[in-house]
């Protein structure tokens, strides 16, 4: 194997030369004004080290990788009673698209597109207050990270909130199929949350742990959801995790991963390592772009793509 940090190193280097970077989410106000210019990469390992290049240490908005989040903690409390309510295939189609809604029922493809993630947030939300929710997911996340100072960005949230006209007409969609038991508001509410807590590259990996190790966190020693369930949120992160260029991404990096708006991916290489990093500028499809190409180069120069062996 490659010395890794000093093909982080390189990576880092190489992508900061970069011209085209991507184009920033501006469709969110305060995403909007993130400098397409920040790069950070951070590794850790199953004997937990921790390796970070860049700008591994800055927050910024993890925005859908909080899908995988509220996803495991669904499944912790529904079981597997939340596939009737959601599918498990790829979507096809841009993440907040609403065309399969109709034609399949208000059932959603999978739990990363949007809609898929607000019916997540109306599992979550059950019988609790909104904020209890919204503080139930940031106590994971803050658990599997081992780090208590992980917080929301109520500012983004708000700008959600205010801007996001599209989820409210897949809330609404779904609800008018009779899968959304809660009010839209309250559910969009607990969605745009947990769409704006905030995170380094560093606490990100530190919180993907788990996704490596069978669903174990290395940081309490609890099991945090079974190692069979753990294997079918890694599957569905390699099926569904980048939307429709989800098989494009399995085709250049070949590891399980979830990407969000913010410039942000969280791939694991199972047994091996949890890996984030944060480029704010997205392609065509709403995925860090200079991520996906840094990814591409871990992945190669690692050997650890889950399709490598002979």
């Amino acid at each position: 194997m490659t010395a890794l940090q000093p093909l982080i190193d390189s990576i880092v280097s190489d992508m900061r030369k970069m011209e085209d970077k991507g184009r920033v989410a501006d469709y969110i106000p305060p995403l909007a004004q993130v400098s397409p210019d920040k790069f950070g990469l951070a590794v850790v390992l199953a004997d937990g080290q921790v390796l970070t290049g860049g700008d591994a240490e800055e927050p910024f908005s993890i925005q859908s990788i909080s899908k995988v989040f509220t996803l495991t903690l669904a499944l912790g409390t529904a079981g597997d009673q939340l596939w009737r309510r959601v599918s498990k295939e790829p979507s096809g189609s841009p993440f907040n698209s609403i065309v399969q809604l109709e034609n399949e029922q208000g059932v959603p493809r999978n739990p990363f597109i949007n809609a898929g993630a607000i019916v997540v947030s109306d599992m979550i939300l059950a019988r609790h207050e909104p904020r209890e929710a919204i503080g139930q997911v940031l106590r994971l996340v803050r658990d599997l990270a081992g780090d208590d100072t992980i917080a929301i960005d109520e500012h983004v949230a708000r700008a959600e909130l205010e801007t996001g006209f599209r989820n409210q007409a897949l809330a609404n969609y779904t609800k008018a199929f009779g899968n959304l038991h809660n009010d839209v508001d309250r559910v969009l509410g607990v969605y745009s949350h947990c769409c704006s807590i905030t995170m380094s590259c560093r606490q990100l990996a530190l919180a993907g742990r788990y996704l490596m190790l069978g669903g174990r966190n290395p940081e309490t020693g609890r099991q945090v959801l079974s190692a069979h369930r753990t294997r079918r949120i890694n599957a569905l992160m390699m099926t569904c995790g980048h939307y429709d260029n989800s098989g494009e991404f399995a085709f250049r990096v070949g590891l399980p991963g979830k990407s969000g708006v913010g410039g942000g991916i969280l791939v694991v290489a199972p047994g091996v390592a949890s890996i984030a990093v944060w480029a704010p500028g997205l392609n065509a499809q709403g995925n860090s772009l200079l991520g996906s190409l840094a990814l591409e180069r871990l992945a190669a120069g690692a050997g650890w793509s889950v399709f490598e062996g002979g």
